[in-house]
């Protein structure tokens, strides 16, 4: 009969869990984490960001919790994990954290993004919770491993909020996203540039929700004026 462990051999298992980080297929020379396809229903889908959950949210359960914010106020969803997956899995959906992919950030910390956005994916699909990957890159050196970690035909989810004096880079990694993934359906947080290919659904930002009862002339002034403000 194998002998219960102790409270310090329990806390000491689960610490090596935290650190290692190794439970999961992999795929790619990064050993990035893989994120199954699934099947996902756009129509059933209406955003949540991540600073609005919290325990016990009976009203949003319907919701899918993005993650387009600063960094600093989702750290925690990996760090934390284990932790914090018992608020998130109360919701719909939820799309794996877009941590940073800035083009001066070092290669190793872009790399480093990726394998906490598809390591926290890969753990919630684990826990039996719908996830839609979210991609993202920095310049063309990322190439090699943003796109890693998601099976082909997948639903996913980008963005392009505060990306209007950046459409000829995002683009770039846009359509080789497109040619890699193959995905079936897009996600596209605000806008989305009229270049882009796919199966496309818009969704609003859910600091702009205010916009929604707002007649068309004043909707289309906010647009104007949303543009201008975004452009460098």
């Amino acid at each position: 009969m194998q002998e219960e462990l102790t409270e310090y051999e329990k806390q000491k298992a689960q610490k090596k869990r935290e650190l290692v980080r190794n439970e999961f297929q992999t795929v790619g020379k990064y050993q990035i984490p893989l994120i199954r396809k699934q099947e996902i229903d756009f129509d059933t889908i209406s955003l949540l960001s991540c600073v609005d959950t919290k325990a016990n949210d009976e009203k949003n359960t319907y919701k899918t919790v993005h993650f387009f914010t600063h960094d600093w106020l989702f750290d925690k969803v990996y760090d934390k994990a284990f932790d914090e997956a018992e608020k998130l899995k109360q919701y719909y959906a939820l799309l794996s954290p877009d941590f940073s992919m800035f083009t001066d950030m070092p290669l190793a910390l872009q790399i480093a993004s990726v394998f906490k956005n598809r390591w926290c994916g890969a753990y919630w699909q684990s826990l039996g919770l719908t996830v839609i990957p979210t991609i993202s890159w920095g310049d063309e050196r990322s190439f090699e491993f943003c796109f890693d970690g998601v099976e082909n035909g997948s639903t996913v989810a980008v963005c392009t909020y505060y990306r209007e004096n950046d459409e000829e880079s995002f683009l770039l990694g846009y359509n080789r996203m497109l040619e890699v993934i193959q995905p079936s359906k897009i996600l596209c947080y605000d806008e989305p540039f009229k270049a882009m290919k796919g199966n496309i659904k818009e969704f609003l930002p859910t600091t702009y929700e205010w916009t929604k009862d707002l007649d068309w002339k004043e909707k289309a002034k906010f647009l104007a004026e949303k543009h201008t403000r975004n452009q460098l």
